[in-house]
């Protein structure tokens, strides 16, 4: 019932998004003078959404670092003191190889992992003409917490996981923006009876213009596939946030259930639960150079 959901709700933004393009056309050719095709304004402000990416990338030439930090568990109050105590950080940096094409790399507290990243665009949302962006978006995890005494006989591969994604976004008006995610995970080392090698999700965005400045962000990414009779202790990913421009730099305020920052992770090993489980607030922050 959850994937035909999904899917029904697909179907409807597509229709919507090429409805509207066909509209576009029909008003093009009433038109006596021909209109040139012009790339609509970023669907995002952020490179991500909240944990998620968005459909946003470097200008050609952009450098960006990167530093991200969840604070632990909100729920445990004075016990953490209200997350200080445990506290992830990511540290990265992201190049603009050309406006189409950029590449990122991070080192983070959860597990000691390095994250390589690669981001990619497929197409532009036209204002008149196509309808939506398409971004391609790859990562690779190294694992470089596994220490050998505790695991003989671990190779390199074995601390590798990977993950793909399609981002398809589309910005309906000058306030309101939505993404849809299908997102692929693999991992060569995983907790067998726990989790699966291959795992899907399909993630959802979206951003709602406040201001000039600020814009309040909403993104789940849900299981796609569950085998019978699996049990697992993780959860979806449910995140909200805050989006502050401040000149040159993005600054973003967020609170999931997820305290782990590297994609894997966050769509894969989400320990915490909105219904009265755990919660972690943190903050990304983009300076772009």
């Amino acid at each position: 019932m959850r994937m035909k959901n999904f899917l029904s709700f697909i179907l409807v933004f597509f229709a919507i998004g090429f409805a509207s393009a066909q509209d576009d056309l029909l008003n093009q050719l009433d038109s006596q003078q021909p209109t040139e095709k012009q790339v609509a304004a970023a669907a995002f402000k952020g490179l991500q959404i909240c944990n998620m990416q968005s459909t946003k990338l470097p200008a050609q030439g952009e450098w960006y670092m990167v530093v991200s930090h969840r604070f632990g568990d909100l729920t445990q109050g004075l016990k953490n003191f209200f997350g200080m105590d445990n506290a992830l950080t990511k540290v990265g940096g992201i190049y603009g190889v050309t406006n189409w094409l950029s590449f990122g790399a991070s080192r983070q507290t959860y597990n000691k992992i390095y994250e390589l990243t690669a981001k990619y665009k497929f197409a532009n949302q036209l204002e008149r003409g196509f309808p939506i962006t398409i971004v391609g978006y790859n990562t690779m995890d190294i694992n470089s917490g596994l220490q050998k005494a505790a695991n003989p006989g671990i190779k390199f591969t074995d601390r590798l996981a990977y993950s793909s994604q399609l981002l398809i976004s589309r910005k309906f008006s000058d306030s309101f923006s939505f993404e849809i995610a299908p997102i692929y995970l693999h991992k060569n080392l995983y907790e067998y009876g726990v989790e699966q090698k291959n795992q899907y999700f399909m993630g959802v965005g979206a951003r709602y213009k406040l201001s000039k400045r600020l814009s309040v962000n909403l993104e789940y990414a849900a299981r796609m596939i569950i085998v019978e009779g699996f049990v697992t202790p993780y959860h979806n990913p449910l995140s909200v946030g805050l989006d502050i421009e401040t000149g040159g730099h993005v600054f973003q305020l967020v609170v999931s259930n997820s305290q782990p920052m590297n994609d894997v992770a966050v769509f894969s090993n989400t320990t915490g639960n909105w219904n009265g489980g755990s919660l972690y607030f943190g903050f990304n922050m983009y300076r772009v150079f």
